[in-house]
């Protein structure tokens, strides 16, 4: 007989039986700070699955571990969800030190590390994958969801060996219903992609999800200039990397990175726009001969990889000073074993790194 632990009826209810008793643990696919994703297989009927283990934060004072309302929210939202772009949630267990979440298998790998290794791209291919972005999102707000993570690393394929694999959106870590008339403010994210309102620290809805800005025209030298860049709204269309763009393409970008809210593409006005909904046969032309200049697509890309590994080098460095200085450590006696979880100095945390990610939530 499953047992669920017992809570008070506002709150979510895991197995409490060993999830080792119904899943065959596999191997690693991925880990962040506080989190563990491995293939795992139903014993009962043979499926794959990716099992995250979040580390539960033992005590209030404590900064290790996610505290049980952060995991019981992103459970919450996983379990109200089902759409074909968004990563489906099929079980929980929780034990004394971790909660287990189940999730569907997503093992295509991330969207632009698939985009990285083509030649070429035009703008109608572009927009098969935009539309099943924005897809996932529409489905998400017409529930009153905000993701507030839409990033690269969280935009994945189910199976990259398809002419256009299909998308999922991942990590539901930050995601919040968003209630009316009830102010929400934080900060978090991940500094090049975070929406103006986030930066400000001013009330928070559904538009922050739709400042999509891909490889981020913000991304500064330093996460200060980043932040700088942003909430100046600070971006131009280089001709040098742009002279093949589509003035179609260049005017939905210009729509969602507007600084008011107010002003910005909602998500039923990015999905009718005529870049991504053609309403006649020059625009849909236009599209198809118009190309994404994948050489700036790919210097942001390796920028981007080098700031991510400048960041993890950073962190173990720091790490090791701090333990050399705790237990008089000599300098060789390096942490060999540092795997940071990437850029998470705002983002509270994430399931799986670069290149070796396989499911999340």
């Amino acid at each position: 007989m499953v047992q669920a632990s017992m809570r008070s009826p506002n709150m979510e209810t895991f197995k409490q039986q060993k999830v080792e008793d119904f899943y065959d643990i596999g191997e690693e696919l991925g880990s962040g700070q506080f989190a563990i994703v491995k293939k795992c297989r139903e014993k009962s009927t043979g499926l794959e699955y990716a099992a995250k283990f979040i580390k539960k934060r033992q005590s209030r004072a404590s900064r290790r571990g996610v505290c049980r309302e952060e995991i019981e929210r992103e459970v919450s939202i996983l379990r109200q969800v089902l759409h074909p772009n968004i990563i489906t949630l099929h079980d929980v267990y929780e034990n004394r030190t971790d909660v287990v979440l189940i999730l569907e298998l997503v093992s295509g790998g991330e969207l632009f590390d698939f985009l990285a290794q083509k030649e070429s791209l035009s703008e109608e291919e572009a927009t098969s994958f935009i539309k099943q972005i924005l897809d996932g999102v529409n489905y998400l707000h017409t529930k009153k969801i905000a993701h507030f993570d839409l990033k690269p690393e969280n935009i994945m394929l189910l199976d990259k060996n398809i002419p256009i694999p299909h998308i999922k959106l991942i990590d539901f870590g930050l995601a919040h219903e968003i209630e009316d008339g009830v102010e929400f403010k934080n900060i978090f994210g991940t500094p090049e992609f975070v929406a103006p309102e986030i930066v400000n620290y001013e009330p928070l809805g559904l538009e922050a999800d739709m400042w999509l800005s891909g490889a981020s025209p913000f991304l500064g030298d330093t996460k200060q200039e980043t932040l700088a860049n942003i909430t100046a709204v600070s971006y131009d269309f280089d001709e040098e990397f742009f002279s093949q763009t589509s003035e179609l393409a260049k005017d939905f970008i210009r729509k969602l990175l507007i600084k008011e809210t107010r002003k910005r593409l909602t998500i039923q006005e990015a999905l009718r726009h005529p870049w991504i909904m053609p309403v006649d046969n020059q625009q849909a032309m236009v599209r198809r001969e118009s190309v994404v200049n994948l050489e700036n697509f790919k210097k942001q890309y390796v920028r981007r990889r080098w700031k991510l590994s400048f960041s993890i080098v950073s962190l173990c460095n720091h790490l090791t000073r701090s333990l050399m200085k705790k237990v008089h450590l000599r300098p060789s006696e390096d942490l060999r074993n540092c795997e940071s979880d990437s850029e998470e100095d705002i983002a509270r945390r994430k399931a799986l790194l670069p290149r070796r990610r396989s499911s999340t939530s």
